[in-house]
Order: C-alpha cells, then structure tokens, then sequence
C-alpha cells in the first residue's frame, strides 16, 4: 500500500508520456528533414519544399564527401582523439574529482575554488596557442588530447556525485583497511556509472565534432581529423557553388548544368556523415541513465 501511495496519479503518467512523445517528435522532425536533404538531389533541393523524404534520390553528396583524399586517415585521426582522450580525460577527472571529496585532503577548499575559478575566466585565444607552442604540441597529434584532459564542469559534476555516495560505505572499507585506490576502483566507480557514462558521453562527442583544433593548431594535412576535413570541404564547395551562381558567363552556365551537389545539400551529408558514429555509439551507454547511483550500497 506504501508504494502504490508513492505512485504518481495516472493523468500525471499520462501528461509525462505525451510531453515526453512530444518532445521525441520535436527532435526527430529536424533530424528526418537533413536526412532526407542529404539523399536529395543537390539541384533540385534548391527549389524548396522537401519534406521528410527526398524527392529525386541520390548518393552524390555522399560520393562528394568520400572523395576527401585524407578522409581514412582523418577517420583514424578522430578515432584515435576520441577514444585516448576520452579514456585519459575520464581517469584523470574522476580521480581529481574523489580526492576533492575527501574531507581531511590538506587544502581540499582552496584546490576547488581554483579549479571553479578557471571557469571564470580565460587567458585569451593567442596566450592560449603561445602556451601550446611552448609545450611543442602544435602540429601534434597530442594537441587534440593533452588540452582537453581536464573539463571544469566535468570535474564539478563527478565531485558532486561522488560526495553524494553513501558515507557509511566508504567508511567502512577504510576501517576494513581499504586502500583509497581500491575504494576508487572497487566502491566510488561502480557506484557512479550514471554520471561516468554520461560525462563519457559529453566528453566523446566534444572530441569528435571538433574541427576547431585541427584548423588552427595543426598544419599537417595528416595529423588533421575527420571533422576539421569536412569542415573545409563544406567551406570550399560552398564558395565554388556561390561563385558559379553569381557568374553570367556561358561558360559558368555550362559548368553550373552539370552540377548536382549544391553546398546545402553537401552540408546535410556532412551533418549525416559526422553524427552517425555517435548515434550508433549511444545505444550502448544509455542504459546507465536509467540504473541507481547507489549499486551496491548497504541500508541504514
């Protein structure tokens, strides 16, 4: 009787459900309309009035953005960013983090307003690449991990979790003689994999959508990942098809008959081309959205 009385009533459920189906539509509508411009002839996009399906279909834009001379070697490039910074960025947060909750940590308060203040401020742009020079990263492929290791928000969000996990668990490993290391690894871990997945996540898709690193900090065509070599494929296709359209020389006529990829559809593809690898990715973190933080705790 308790826990039907905890129950929310069921026009509640019901107005959560149609708010939720709402929201899914809301998100799904837009995505649905690039997916269908991406398959779309580039031309006839230009019309207008394609919907949630492409009216005259094509690969094109997809062969257009395959044809990037690096785009395996930027794949890997990217690859590489995300998973080693993802992986090093996660130990080092989650690690800094713990140790901020430990409450005899000599200088626990001061080391958390200095991480909190680095949110505040920014040293600027240029002191920022004069300092990546001095480390020798630019023109690194260390430049797309090294910077990013550390996340202010990250840190704050698995600090919070972290100090909401049961006292009396972690208390008692240390009476049983637990060192902090296994308690970090066996107890504070497991416990917070909701947090953990989710802060993965933001970490992983920060990685690979960025273009901004490998456009100003690296010049090595090699060294530049998937994101930054789609991103200057999008830029010159979009200034070839502009100059062709503001051309009234016969010439440019003819050249413009011939084209079937436009830059609005060759962006679709490209939108396409860099989210599919992380929405294939989240079907296999989003279950810990849903389980418990305490996994695993004793009741008091």
């Amino acid at each position: 009787m308790e826990s039907k009385s905890l129950q929310a009533p069921k026009w509640a459920r019901f107005l959560n459900s149609m708010i939720l189906i709402i929201l899914v539509i809301l998100i799904l509508i837009p995505f649905l309309h690039v997916l269908a411009v991406s398959f779309n002839e580039g031309v006839d996009t230009q019309k207008g009035g394609i919907g949630f399906w492409p009216r005259i279909w094509t690969i094109e834009n997809y062969k257009e953005v395959f044809k990037q001379d690096n785009l395996l070697n930027g794949l890997m490039i990217s690859l590489f960013r995300t998973v080693v910074g993802t992986v090093l960025g996660i130990g080092l947060m989650s690690m800094a983090a713990y140790a901020l909750t430990v409450k005899d940590l000599p200088g626990r308060r001061f080391f958390t307003f200095f991480i909190f203040f680095t949110m505040l401020f920014s040293g600027g742009q240029v002191p920022y690449y004069l300092v990546l020079s001095q480390l020798k990263l630019t023109g690194s492929i260390w430049v797309y991990v090294i910077p990013s290791l550390y996340a202010t928000m990250n840190i704050l969000i698995l600090r919070t979790q972290f100090s909401q996990l049961p006292y009396s668990v972690i208390e008692s490993a240390r009476i049983d003689g637990a060192s902090e290391w296994l308690i970090f690894r066996k107890l504070v871990l497991p416990m917070s994999k909701p947090v953990l997945a989710t802060v993965t996540l933001f970490t992983a898709v920060g990685h690979w959508n960025d273009w901004f690193a490998g456009t100003f900090y690296v010049r090595d065509a090699n060294l530049k990942p998937l994101a930054t070599l789609l991103q200057e494929m999008l830029t010159q296709q979009s200034a070839l098809s502009d100059i062709l359209l503001r051309s009234a020389g016969a010439s440019s006529y003819a050249a413009l008959d011939k084209i079937t990829v436009t830059g609005q559809s060759l962006q679709m593809a490209t939108i396409i081309v860099v989210l599919l690898p992380m929405i294939l990715s989240y079907p296999f973190v989003q279950k810990y959205f849903v389980k418990g933080i305490t996994v695993g705790s004793i009741k008091e």
